[in-house]
């Protein structure tokens, strides 16, 4: 198991994740600025991974950087901007522990990376920090998985993803106190004849709508819209990813 979280993922991120569309999901992006009357200004982009929407906001006129956990990630994202020739700052931090040189006037964390941190008081602390680089008049958006998908989607269901470079063995472990899913991901890279087989191991946790005002409150920001991930529309019982559009509580 590797020693720092993600450090393995990161080396099959980009193959594992071909379909989540960045570019449609940094169209939405811009749509819902519009929606919002919104210009995204100076924008970061939270737990960023490989820099693939980084890079698609900023093909769009945005002025994009981003922040990661895992220096592997940003060094493959550094690498994907450096191909398109491009130049942005990648910084290397925990959400949690957020240091930045001036105010943002957007922050987007997408991809369930809320969902990732160990604890509620983790959440709490990674939103102090975001509210407070957050300009007066700034934006915060972002997307988190669903009660309903960690208990009737992700569940102690197993996964299967065979990609030409890397089979994938994903495993699921629900825990229902704390809507806690332990994911155990056993990656097997071709090697000659045979396989090398690494394993990364995290968690993710879900919150209620109630949990997550709470949690905003506490952080001096409040929910000024809520989107079901497929469209802008309510969420419904059913859904599995909800994007969150939050502002700073005015004083």
């Amino acid at each position: 198991m590797s020693p720092d979280p993600y450090s393995y993922f990161a080396e099959f991120y980009d193959a594992l994740t071909q379909n989540v569309g960045y570019d449609k999901r940094a169209d939405m992006l811009m749509e819902l600025f519009k929606r919002h009357s919104h210009e995204p200004g100076l924008t970061l982009d939270l737990a960023c991974g490989t820099g693939s929407l980084t890079l698609e906001l900023c093909k769009r006129g945005v002025d994009a950087f981003g922040a990661d956990a895992s220096s592997e990630m940003l060094s493959i994202a550094q690498q994907k901007f450096a191909e398109d020739g491009r130049q942005t700052l990648f910084l290397c931090q925990k959400m949690q522990e957020l240091t930045l040189y001036g105010s943002i006037h957007t922050c987007v964390c997408t991809l369930d990376s809320i969902n990732h941190l160990p604890s509620a008081g983790d959440v709490v602390r990674s939103f102090k920090r975001i509210a407070c680089y957050l300009e007066d008049d700034g934006l915060f958006v972002f997307d988190c998985n669903t009660v309903y998908k960690h208990k009737h989607i992700l569940g102690n269901n197993c996964f299967i993803y065979d990609t030409e470079g890397v089979f994938c063995a994903w495993q699921n472990d629900y825990f229902e106190s704390d809507n806690r899913v332990l994911i155990t991901l056993d990656f097997f890279e071709p090697a000659g004849k045979l396989y090398r087989r690494s394993t990364e191991q995290f968690s993710e946790i879900a919150y209620t709508r109630a949990q997550m005002k709470d949690m905003l409150a506490q952080a001096g920001m409040y929910i000024e819209a809520v989107y079901d991930e497929e469209g802008f529309s309510e969420p419904g019982e059913t859904a599995q990813r909800e994007i969150y559009v939050v502002r700073k509580v005015k004083t």
